[in-house]
């Protein structure tokens, strides 16, 4: 059962139904209002309909689209509950349709015209796969298999969740910004470069196939230009099977070496959001506690840290040195060291710390005596009472940290 944003169910008496064309098309709110008054059983409540369409939607509904339509509604059919329908979610698939021509448009930008080892007119070339190329291939795999159980099960809403997430999390956040470490190097090797192309569009391919049948228009549309990139015949994507899991291709090893690259990446990416150093500014990086594989991937590797990660450089501490004061982020039992000194401005960031931590303190000591306060206790609804709750959690573990933070900056 579809309710509405408010938890109501829709009608045509309430007048709070969405037309899926306006959804797709958008509407303005004049012509929404008249919509959901016109011919009304109850013409009296003509009124109030229209004002809470004005607060609804002050300037209409956007247009959507029907591929962000289409992959809302299988991303919302879970099984056994109503739908409380607001157009954050169809939002949020709509930015998920751009991330997708985003990508493609990446994908074509650094293949076309290039020789991808698959395309009709490629010629036959030595192929080297990058840790990055391996990684990506074998979560597809899973990702195609995921898939597939979803739809045997028919768990829309999981099929929807793992093209999602494989989609997002792993071929646009990682695998396109690792790539540009292969494709705009001139030290690399054409043979790498060719191996990363001939990945970039196959499994784009494969995941534009994989998409299809929930999202068939941009699916098409990018469909028609990839395909004889990666050596597709035929007229269009709808009479293309449909991917299945290549077992050979799931590489266990390098999920498990890329994992590390990651850990470490997002390491020193959090160092440096906490400790205000901008993200762009290279940092010397010192490892302590390292067994074999963490000395040798850091070597391996060092291209993808340096690219994504800022590293200026990286230092192995001998056994036992647990280096100067610096503030530290975990890889596995490895130990990633950003020494502070000379990286950020000692005042300046103490005093900055300082303030946060002051006004973090009056909201703590304002949320206590809510809290503290029977009459808000035992009147307001369990819900709200709750969220002061997780509010004032929430609120002395930020205290705690930034009073960590503090600490490190002072013992510099």
């Amino acid at each position: 059962l579809i309710r509405d944003s408010h938890g109501n169910k829709m009608s045509k008496s309430k007048g709070n139904v969405l037309d899926p064309i306006d959804l797709i098309d958008g509407i303005e709110v004049d012509a929404l209002v008249e919509k959901r008054t016109r011919g009304m059983m109850q013409p009296h409540l003509a009124e109030r309909i229209a004002a809470q369409t004005r607060k609804d939607f002050p300037d209409g509904i956007p247009a959507f689209g029907t591929d962000a339509l289409r992959f809302t509604f299988a991303a919302l059919a879970a099984t056994g509950r109503d739908i409380n329908f607001d157009l954050g979610r169809i939002e949020g698939y709509r930015n998920f349709c751009n991330k997708l021509w985003n990508a493609a448009r990446y994908c074509l930008m650094n293949t076309e015209g290039h020789d991808t080892g698959l395309g009709t007119d490629s010629p036959a070339g030595d192929l080297q796969r990058s840790l990055a190329d391996r990684w990506i291939l074998s979560r597809l795999q899973h990702a195609k298999q995921s898939v597939a159980d979803a739809i045997d099960n028919y768990r829309f809403d999981h099929a929807a969740q793992a093209i999602y997430e494989f989609t997002w999390n792993e071929y646009c956040d990682w695998y396109l910004e690792l790539s540009k470490t292969v494709l705009n190097d001139d030290d690399v090797s054409e043979a790498a470069k060719r191996g990363t192309r001939r990945t970039l569009v196959r499994v784009l391919e494969s995941l534009l196939r994989l998409a299809h049948p929930i999202m068939p228009f941009i699916t098409e549309e990018i469909w028609q230009r990839v395909a004889p990139l990666a050596g597709r015949k035929g007229h269009t994507i709808m009479t293309q099977p449909f991917p299945g899991c290549r077992r050979p291709l799931i590489n266990e090893e390098a999920e498990r070496e890329m994992q590390w690259v990651m850990q470490f990446i997002l390491g020193i990416r959090k160092i440096k959001g906490e400790m205000n150093i901008a993200p762009g500014k290279p940092v010397p990086v010192l490892l302590a506690n390292t067994n074999d594989n963490d000395r040798n991937w850091a070597v391996d590797h060092r291209k993808f840290l340096d690219f994504l990660a800022r590293t200026e450089s990286i230092e192995i501490l001998a056994t036992g040195d647990q280096g100067p004061d610096s503030a530290t982020a975990l890889v596995g039992k490895m130990k990633v060291l950003i020494p502070l000194a000379g990286l950020i401005d000692k005042d300046a960031e103490s005093a900055r710390l300082e303030k946060e931590i002051g006004r973090l303190r009056n909201d703590l000591e304002r949320t206590g005596k809510k809290l503290q306060n029977p009459g808000f206790v035992d009147k307001a609804p369990p819900a709200v009472v709750q969220k002061e709750r997780d509010k004032l959690a929430d609120t002395r573990s930020a205290l705690a940290e930034l009073e960590a933070q503090l600490d490190k900056i002072r013992a510099l």
